[in-house]
């Protein structure tokens, strides 16, 4: 049985910092992308950033490059999100995604909701 598991949300104040994990078991973790996406209240789900199966490729949103920084620990089956000079308009639900397909990206064959497992999130709150 496959299982994400986040962590790590909470409430921080503007310019603040927080460091999400994601681990993962029940699969093979080292073959697969990842991602991290999030969903504000009324708004659609989007991508924040991925990361590869071998982490030598990385995504960013544009709006959080240079504060936000994705990486992972294939020993340890986790994924992270260090998220640095933290905005209001950061504030999530954050979800850890993992994609479906060995050796996919979230450039192609793993976008859309179907094609990644998800975890129940993780709520990043900044306030101002």
């Amino acid at each position: 049985q496959v299982q994400v598991l986040e962590s790590g949300g909470g409430l921080v104040q503007t310019g603040g910092s927080l460091r999400l994990s994601c681990t993962v078991s029940g699969l093979s973790f080292d073959a697969r992308a990842m991602g991290w996406f999030r969903q504000a209240p009324g708004k659609d789900r989007e991508l924040v950033s991925h990361i590869n199966w071998g982490a030598s490729n990385t995504y960013y949103l544009d709006s959080v490059k240079g504060r936000f920084t994705i990486s992972r620990d294939n020993a340890k089956k986790t994924l992270y999100l260090q998220m640095d000079s933290l905005k209001p308009e950061d504030t999530a639900m954050y979800y850890c995604a993992v994609c479906r397909v060995l050796y996919g990206s979230y450039s192609n064959l793993c976008r859309g909701l179907s094609a990644s497992y998800w975890g129940q999130g993780t709520q990043v709150t900044v306030s101002s």
